[in-house]
C-alpha cells in the first residue's frame, strides 16, 4: 500500500516540474517581449544599417575591395612575437570565428527562413553585406584604444574605445555595454548553444542532461587556460570543421545543380513580399533576416573585436581587413550555404525550425546525411561557447577587475549544464535576440561619434601590394 501511494506522488512531480516550467517560461516571455520591442524596435534596426553604411560609403568601399589583402594579411600573421599581445592576427580571427560560427549558421538561418520564408536570406546578406566595414571599424578602434590590465595582458573593445576614444565622461556608456555584454554571453554564446546541441542529441537518444556535463567538463578544460587555450583549440578546430561542412553543402547543393537557379530565384522574389513568412508580412521577413544576419557574425554587437585586441598586431587597420574576414566568411558563405541546402530540397516547407530543419534538409538531400549537421552543430557550439566565454570575462573585467575572471570562469561552466536542460527553444532564442539589440546599442552610438578617428588611421596606412 505505501509502495503503491508512494509511486503514485511520485508520478506526479514530471507534471509539476512541466506546469513549473511553463509558468516560469510565461513569466520571462512576458518580461522579454517589451525590452525586445525595444531593443529590436524599428530604430534600432536602422541604427546598425546606417553605421554600416556610414562605413562603407565613408571608406568609399575600401572593405570590399581589400578583402583579398585581407586574406594575405591573415596568413602574414606572426604566431612568434606575441610581444604586443597574447595571440597573433590568425588566432584572433580564429577565436572570433570560433564565438560566430556556430548555431546561428545551422539553427539560426533555418529559424530565418522557417519564419521569414526564403526572403529573409536576402536581407541576411544586406546586412552583411554593409557589416564586412562595420566590423573593420570596430576592430580598427579595439587595437587603436586598447590597454593593458593589472596582469599585464592588453585589452580592449567597445567598452574600452567608449572609455579611452570618448573620454572619461563616457565611461558610463562602456559599462553598460560591459553588462549587456557579460549577460548576452549567457545566452547568445552559451545558453541558446548548449540548448541547440543538447536537443540534437536528443534525437539520437543521448539525454540531455549528459550533453551539458560533457559540454561543460570539455569547456572548463579549455577556459581555464585563458585566451591563449582558447586561440589554440579555436585555430585547431575552427579552419577544418568550417571547411568540411562548407564541403558537405556544396555536395548535396552539386547534386541538386539543376534546382539552384530556382533557389535563388526564390530568395530574390520573397525579399520583398511576404509570401512564404509564417506571419505572412513584409516586415517579418526583413526582421529575421536583420536579426539572423547580426546573430551569425555578430557585426555591431562590438563582440569580435575583443579577441582582436589581443592580437600581437601593433596596427589597427591592418587587423581590421583581417577581422572583416569573418562577417564574409560565416555569413557570406557558410550561412548562403545553409539556407541554399534548405531551400534547394524544399525542407523549409516542412513546418519545423531551427537545428531540427537543417538535419531534416540535409537528409532529404543526402539520405542520413543529418549526423554532419548534428556533428557540425556540436562542434561549432562549442567553440563558440568558448570564444564567448573570453568575451563575457573581458565585459566582466572591466566591471568588476580581474578578481572577478574566476568566479566568471564557474559560473559559465554552470550555465553551460543549466543551458543543456532548461528552456523552450522559442524563449531561450527570444532572451538571445534581446540581449544582442541591448549589447548593440552602446556600441553602435560609439562608432558613429568615433567614426572620425577610423577615417583617419584607414586614410594614413599604407597598404602594401
Amino acid at each position: 500500500m505505501h509502495e503503491v501511494s508512494i509511486n503514485a506522488s511520485l508520478s506526479g512531480i514530471p507534471l509539476q516540474i512541466a506546469v513549473i516550467s511553463s509558468d516560469l517560461e510565461k513569466v520571462v516571455e512576458s518580461i522579454n517581449s517589451p525590452i525586445s520591442n525595444f531593443a529590436w524596435g524599428w530604430p534600432t534596426l536602422i541604427l546598425i544599417a546606417l553605421t554600416g553604411i556610414l562605413y562603407m560609403f565613408g571608406l568609399r568601399f575600401m572593405p570590399i575591395r581589400k578583402i583579398p589583402y585581407g586574406f594575405r594579411m591573415l596568413f602574414q600573421g606572426s604566431t612568434s612575437d606575441l610581444k604586443n599581445g597574447q595571440i597573433s592576427p590568425f588566432q584572433a580571427l580564429m577565436t572570433s570565428l570560433s564565438a560566430t560560427i556556430g548555431t546561428g549558421n545551422i539553427a539560426g538561418v533555418a529559424g530565418a527562413i522557417a519564419v521569414g520564408g526564403p526572403g529573409a536570406v536576402f536581407w541576411m546578406w544586406i546586412i552583411a553585406f554593409f557589416g564586412i566595414a562595420t566590423k573593420y571599424a570596430e576592430t580598427v578602434l579595439a587595437v587603436h584604444f586598447r590597454e593593458l590590465d593589472p596582469l599585464g595582458n592588453p585589452v580592449g573593445g567597445p567598452m574600452y574605445y567608449i572609455k579611452n576614444g570618448l573620454g572619461e565622461r563616457w565611461k558610463w556608456l562602456g559599462g553598460l555595454f560591459a553588462l549587456f555584454g557579460m549577460l548576452a554571453g549567457f545566452g547568445i554564446g552559451n545558453g541558446v548553444q548548449c540548448f541547440e546541441v543538447s536537443s540534437a542529441l536528443e534525437l539520437i537518444g543521448i539525454p540531455k542532461l549528459l550533453t551539458g556535463i560533457v559540454l561543460a567538463t570539455l569547456v572548463f578544460v579549455v577556459i581555464i587556460g585563458g585566451i591563449k587555450r582558447i586561440a589554440s583549440a579555436a585555430s585547431a578546430i575552427v579552419p577544418v570543421m568550417a571547411l568540411l561542412y562548407m564541403f558537405a553543402c556544396l555536395l548535396i547543393i552539386s547534386i541538386n545543380f539543376s534546382l539552384l537557379p530556382n533557389a535563388f530565384s526564390t530568395i530574390f522574389s520573397n525579399a520583398f513580399t511576404g509570401k512564404a513568412a509564417a506571419s505572412g508580412t513584409f516586415v517579418q521577413v526583413i526582421l529575421m533576416g536583420f536579426k539572423r544576419g547580426i546573430f551569425s557574425n555578430e557585426a555591431g554587437l562590438g563582440s569580435a573585436p575583443i579577441a582582436h585586441a589581443s592580437s600581437s598586431t601593433n596596427e589597427p587597420v591592418k587587423q581590421g581587413t583581417v577581422a572583416m574576414l569573418g562577417t564574409f566568411i560565416d555569413t557570406i558563405l557558410i550561412c548562403t550555404l545553409t539556407a541554399l541546402v534548405i531551400i534547394i530540397t524544399g525542407a523549409y516547407q516542412s513546418g519545423i525550425s531551427g537545428s531540427d530543419l537543417s538535419i531534416a534538409a540535409f537528409n532529404t538531400g543526402i539520405n542520413g546525411s543529418g549526423w554532419i549537421v548534428t556533428f557540425g552543430l556540436v562542434v561549432f557550439a562549442f567553440t563558440t561557447v568558448l570564444g564567448w566565454s573570453f568575451y563575457g570575462e573581458r565585459c566582466t573585467e572591466f566591471l568588476f577587475g580581474v578578481k572577478a575572471i574566476l568566479p566568471f570562469r564557474l559560473v559559465w561552466v554552470a550555465v553551460v549544464v543549466i543551458g543543456s536542460v532548461a528552456g523552450d527553444r522559442g524563449v531561450v532564442w527570444a532572451v538571445a535576440d534581446t540581449l544582442n539589440g541591448l549589447m548593440a546599442l552602446p556600441n553602435l552610438i560609439a562608432l558613429v561619434l568615433l567614426s572620425g578617428t577610423v577615417f583617419k588611421l584607414s586614410r594614413q596606412y599604407r597598404f602594401g601590394s
